[in-house]
């Protein structure tokens, strides 16, 4: 009788962990400290684009597309590091998300 408890529990445990869901950990304080982050390094997407840029294709092509493309993500990354400042006692998107992907510029 021992052994069949035994085994329930651990049938009910299995089931209950292969139903769980994987959710987002995050939490008002975390998304704070990315929107400082992002705020205060939206700038770096501009030399990461040209070296980026660079690399892929060639010199030229960083300092012409690669600058245009980090001075774009530069404003986006701030704009979203300043948005995620102002809202971040919100769980706006829904729990507290990042609004850019990858979170942070490096």
């Amino acid at each position: 009788m021992k052994r069949r408890g035994l085994s329930m529990m651990v049938l009910v445990l299995a089931l209950s962990l292969s139903g769980a869901r994987v959710c987002y950990a995050e939490d008002a304080f975390t998304k704070l400290g990315r929107g400082v982050a992002n705020t205060f390094t939206g700038w770096v997407e501009l030399p990461k684009s040209v070296y980026t840029k660079s690399n892929e294709q060639n010199a030229v092509s960083g300092a012409t597309v690669g600058l245009a493309e980090g001075v774009g993500m530069a404003i986006v990354r701030t704009g979203a590091g300043i948005f995620d400042v102002i809202t971040f006692p919100f769980p706006v998107p829904e729990d507290y998300k990042p609004v850019l992907e990858p979170e942070y510029v490096f």
